[in-house]
């Protein structure tokens, strides 16, 4: 059974850094798609940056393009979310989600959409001061 689990979240100031990281198991990098989401309190849960198995290609939001940067580390079935130049409106619940491998329309071609993922993280908590 597919489970992720995120970490990494915690308070910084505007202007810093954070790393999350997401650790999946019964899963492996073959053939993926991977995202991370974002749901701040009263809004609606939003897409952020996305992983696809097809070429290894990545999505972003316009939000955080520029700024954030997703990557995997296969060997540890990781997926990171390196967060520069946080905004107060970064604040919010972030999530990791999969896709069931057995969609592969989706594992090829990638999403940003929450209602097209299968499997969630818990969360983890971004904080970011002004």
């Amino acid at each position: 059974e597919v489970q992720l689990v995120e970490s990494g979240g915690g308070l910084v100031q505007a202007g810093g850094s954070l790393r999350l990281s997401c650790a999946v198991s019964g899963f492996t990098f073959d053939d993926y798609a991977i995202g991370w989401f974002r749901q701040a309190p009263g809004k609606e849960r939003e897409g952020v940056s996305c992983i696809s198995s097809s070429d290894g290609s990545t999505y972003y939001a316009d939000s955080v393009k520029g700024r954030f940067t997703i990557s995997s580390d296969n060997a540890k079935n990781t997926v990171y979310l390196q967060m520069n130049s946080l905004k107060p409106e970064d604040t919010a619940v972030y999530y990791c989600a999969a896709v069931d491998p057995e969609n592969e329309i989706v594992t090829t071609r990638g999403s940003l959409a929450p209602y097209e993922y299968d499997y969630w993280g818990q969360g983890t908590q971004v904080t970011v001061s002004s």
